[in-house]
């Protein structure tokens, strides 16, 4: 199955098969709770199966070599000097992660690595967080295996070192979701994570005649262009109006739809009020979202996800034209019960509900939509779930 990223990475790094291994995280789509996970919130995604795979072999010093099957360029590091790297266009992420492992107490060693990246970048599936759990799950079993050490890897902890990584190293105040799902997800199952504590269920996703269509709006974006993190300021400020009459709340997550009603004359800015009445009704649509898809209700799940995309349209504005557009001609396609942004916005994915004998004509029409009004065409997936981060069997 390997076999041509084998010959590729030979072709970079010398030597011959032996000692290399290979490990593959995926993407996620996000179902419902959009900028709800690094308030404390509730969050519904499942992993993707488009991956980030990663061929990784030891080497004999502290020297960790990067490169990417479709950028061609060598990134050349050193292991007790990573701080010479945040500056990097590509490899901050890997580095990010190898420095937050090193703190943890991690023992690593040097190594070189290939990466092939299935996971659009810029998509809004999550790419970023696919290379950190397939980086930090390589570094650490290459390490674990150099250091004599038999110990089971646990996933949840990477998959916090790897949100360190992007909040110290690369500067992106991520919630956790991203990361979570991409270590620990299972094959058609959603993650009903509460992002406070971490406790999680699994959920059966069981979508019947309907499937989850993916659009990327071939608009990528970057976090750290700024928006994200001022969005997260504007959800602490709004916290800490709100804790003037409720002194004990810690999160907006603790912030009740009723609480909203009663304290929201607290929020005397227009945009902080609206900011905090996104994530707060949000968090309510995740809760009722696990509950209508336990009881197999997809109309119901659909008419959330319409909710939830017009919340972030109109309350927390980061969508954009190419989203609304997706969304808007989504809605109009047969066959559809609902459809939504997924991910951070500001350019990225949309998400629907499509009933299987539909998708090809709704291909046919959103896309035929989009580029009449956006001037250039969007791809689409069929979504499928998959597993979390794993190493594989050459």
């Amino acid at each position: 199955m390997f076999k041509s990223l084998i010959e590729e990475f030979i072709g970079y790094f010398g030597g011959s098969s032996e000692g290399i291994r290979v490990f593959k995280a995926p993407g996620r789509v996000n179902l419902i709770g959009e900028h709800t996970d690094y308030i404390g919130g509730f969050v519904f995604p499942a992993a993707l199966t488009m991956c980030t795979t990663v061929l990784a072999r030891p080497r004999n010093d502290r020297k960790i070599n990067l490169i990417a099957t479709d950028l061609k360029q060598m990134v050349n590091a050193d292991l007790d000097n990573l701080d010479m790297y945040r500056n990097l266009k590509w490899g901050n992420y890997q580095l990010g992660v190898a420095d937050e492992l090193q703190k943890a107490g991690y023992p690593l060693c040097g190594c070189d690595l290939l990466y092939e990246d299935k996971v659009p970048l810029g998509s809004g599936l999550s790419s970023s967080a696919a290379i950190e759990i397939a980086t930090a799950l390589a570094l650490v079993s290459l390490g674990y295996a150099a250091n004599g050490i038999n110990r089971k890897i646990n996933m949840t902890e990477l998959a916090l070192i790897s949100q360190k990584a992007e909040h110290n190293y690369v500067g992106v105040k991520c919630g956790i979701m991203d990361q979570f799902a991409s270590a620990m997800g299972k094959k058609d199952m959603a993650i009903f994570l509460d992002c406070r504590d971490l406790t999680y269920e699994l959920v059966p996703l069981k979508l019947n005649d309907y499937r989850l269509v993916i659009g990327f709006t071939n608009k990528k974006r970057s976090l750290g262009e700024g928006k994200y993190n001022e969005r997260r300021k504007e959800c602490e400020e709004g916290l800490a109006m709100l804790q003037k009459a409720m002194p004990g709340i810690e999160y907006l997550r603790d912030v009740s739809v009723q609480d909203f009603l009663k304290y929201e004359n607290l929020l005397v800015d227009d945009v902080i009020r609206k900011r905090v009445k996104h994530v707060v009704y949000e968090n309510e649509r995740v809760l009722e979202s696990v509950k209508a898809l336990k009881n197999n209700d997809l109309r119901t799940f659909g008419e959330l996800m319409n909710q939830s995309h017009d919340s972030l349209r109109d309350l927390y504005e980061v969508t954009g034209k190419e989203l609304d557009t997706l969304v808007n001609a989504a809605r109009k396609a047969d066959g559809v019960l609902g459809s939504r942004m997924t991910g951070a916005g500001f350019g990225g994915s949309t998400v629907s509900l499509v009933h299987k004998d539909s998708i090809d004509d709704f291909i046919k029409q959103v896309g035929s939509e989009y580029e009449k009004e956006i001037g250039y065409s969007a791809d689409f997936y069929v979504s499928e779930i998959g597993d979390g981060g794993r190493e594989e069997e050459i």
